[in-house]
């Protein structure tokens, strides 16, 4: 078991500025691949999230990508050959992520995320395993997505795959890994197929005022819930550090597989539920904003959020993983946390 605590106190230590980096430990040999500016998220917001790693020097591998972690390597470039989280650069993805954004802050309003919430959350669309519903997610490419365009399922195996060689003793970890957008399940036809837009892509508080760290902001201004007073102030109608257990995010797939989870039991504990909860809420997690809606439990849950990201992020390639092989390690996992069959 790592000092998770000791170690995250190197989480500000490392600051990416221009082409320097600042380190307190060492000097660090400068990749001129892993850069930030005001349009991009690569690195967490000019923040490497190194909270793990050893004090020591972070060499630069032969294929651009920097060691940051034990064995992982974040790489220099997506699978597109661009920065992560780059929403501004061209790429053969850009439109597609940029409408999806559109319609997606158009049209996520308080009401209608309630109203979804009412609704799947009765559980009443299938029985199935939690690997059965893996297999489906073979089918769906996300919209939202701007690094990658492989099915889901290799997302989620290459993000478990990368945390369980860095971190063996975390199995809790590794199966949050694999399951934490299985929410995305809700564009299958059997589930409604629902639109990509209120499925997937970056979530964000609804009830109170729209940060300006989220990703296409310019397009809150269509979406009804900024004219409404009651809904367009810092706190809206919340009080501050209420706790985000009480704050309505918008509608998607991670409160869907919260909710699934909650419902069917799972002994993981409070910190992978938090985590499939909330792994989208970039604005919170990436650029610091909402704090003032946070408790101090989900202060802490934040630090293994961080933990997570990192892998979310940047494990995403078009190198596969080979399903048939990690398959029953993954299913004696399923095995331990969840029960056989699931209300879905």
């Amino acid at each position: 078991m790592f000092d998770l605590q000791a170690r995250l106190k190197m989480h500000d230590e490392i600051q990416i500025k221009g082409t320097a980096f600042k380190k307190k430990y060492s000097s660090v040999k400068f990749n001129p691949l892993v850069t930030c500016n005001h349009n991009s998220y690569y690195l967490g917001f000019h923040k490497i999230y190194n909270i793990f790693a050893e004090p020591v020097n972070a060499p630069v591998d032969n294929q651009g990508g920097l060691y940051v972690d034990g064995q992982f390597v974040v790489p220099g470039n997506n699978s597109f050959g661009h920065s992560f989280r780059d929403y501004e650069k061209e790429s053969e993805r850009k439109a597609t992520v940029e409408e999806f954004y559109r319609i997606n802050h158009i049209n996520q309003t308080y009401q209608f995320a309630n109203k979804k919430k009412g609704e799947y959350g009765k559980l009443q669309k299938r029985v199935m395993s939690i690997w059965e519903c893996c297999e489906l997610l073979n089918e769906f490419v996300d919209e939202s997505d701007p690094d990658l365009d492989e099915p889901q399922i290799e997302h989620l195996l290459q993000t478990a795959e990368a945390i369980r060689r860095d971190y063996p003793d975390e199995d809790w970890l590794h199966l949050t890994a694999l399951i934490h957008d299985l929410g995305k399940v809700l564009l299958h036809p059997g589930f409604g197929g629902d639109p990509q837009w209120c499925v997937v892509g970056d979530t964000f508080p609804l009830g109170c005022a729209f940060d300006e760290s989220i990703v296409h902001h310019q397009y809150f201004k269509q979406n009804p819930d900024s004219n409404n007073p009651a809904l367009n102030t810092k706190l809206g109608i919340y009080s501050e550090n209420c706790g985000l257990d009480k704050v309505t995010m918008s509608w998607g797939h991670d409160m869907y597989m919260y909710l699934v989870a909650k419902a069917n039991k799972t002994t993981l504990p409070p910190a992978g539920l938090f985590i499939i909860r909330f792994h989208s809420f970039y604005a919170m997690h990436k650029s610091g904003a909402y704090k003032y809606l946070m408790n101090d439990e989900d202060q802490e849950m934040l630090k293994w959020l961080h933990v997570f990201n990192k892998y979310d992020l940047y494990s995403k390639s078009k190198v596969l993983v080979n399903q048939e092989e990690v398959k029953p390690y993954y299913l004696s996992l399923i095995e331990k946390y969840f029960p056989a069959k699931l209300r879905w």
